[in-house]
This record gives structure tokens, C-alpha cells and sequence, in this order.
């Protein structure tokens, strides 16, 4: 049986990208050196979760340009909308900006935003009931 292991994104600067993510979401360089050679940029870097079990997030170095509407991103989930507020305004503090999404629903469920790199994710709202159409 397979699972995902690792989730991979590009990144021009690496070292940015892994502090973003890694105060993002609570994690850590699998291994502190990363990749690339001695006192360089890095090539590399893979980080996994600070504390218990979780897939990974590996950062590349890519000088592709960054799709507007990527086919693959990442869902971060918050418990209600108070905490999509607040880890709104906390991702946006470490470097996130907001992203004039333009395929939002009439009553989202999520918000979203790009990291440091120009990469959109998305902070959803899992509580969140969608008002019926009249």
C-alpha cells in the first residue's frame, strides 16, 4: 500500500522558502546542512514535522516560472473561521501575501495565499457550512 511521503515545491531561494514553511507549519530540517556544497546556496532542503508523524515537505531550487493557477497546491486546514484569521494574519507575518484569486466561489470556504516564493496555497475553513442558494 502507498502513501505520500513527501510533498515536492520549487523554490529560486531554498533557504527562504524552508524558513517560511518551516515556521509555517511547525517544521524542521530533516537534515540542518540540506543540499548543495559547503557555505553555497542550498540545492535542496527537506523538512518534516517538529513533532509527531506527517509527510514531508521537500524544497528544490527551480527558476520555473510559478503558474498562476497550479495544478497541484496545498490545502492547510483551520478549525473554524476565527483560526483561518488568525493563521491568516500569521502566515501573512512570516511572509505570505493575499492572491486576487479570481475562481472564488459565491461563499468560499477558503482563502488564498502565496508564500514568499510566489507559490498559491490555500487556509480553508473546515467548519465552514456554505450558505444554500435561495
Amino acid at each position: 500500500m502507498l502513501s505520500i511521503g513527501t510533498i515536492v515545491m520549487g523554490a529560486a531561494d531554498v533557504r527562504r522558502a524552508a524558513d517560511f514553511w518551516g515556521a509555517a507549519l511547525d517544521y524542521v530540517p530533516r537534515d540542518p546542512e540540506g543540499g548543495g556544497p559547503a557555505n553555497g546556496p542550498r540545492d535542496w532542503t527537506l523538512l518534516v514535522p517538529a513533532h509527531g508523524p506527517g509527510p514531508g515537505l521537500a524544497l528544490g531550487l527551480s527558476t520555473s516560472p510559478v503558474p498562476r493557477h497550479p495544478r497541484v497546491h496545498l490545502d492547510l486546514y483551520a478549525a473554524d473561521a476565527a483560526e483561518q484569521r488568525a493563521e491568516i494574519d500569521r502566515l501573512v507575518a512570516l511572509g505570505a501575501r493575499r492572491v486576487d484569486w479570481d475562481s472564488y466561489p459565491e461563499d468560499p470556504d477558503f482563502v488564498v495565499l502565496a508564500d514568499p516564493e510566489g507559490n498559491p496555497f490555500c487556509v480553508i475553513d473546515t467548519a465552514h457550512v456554505r450558505t444554500p442558494a435561495p
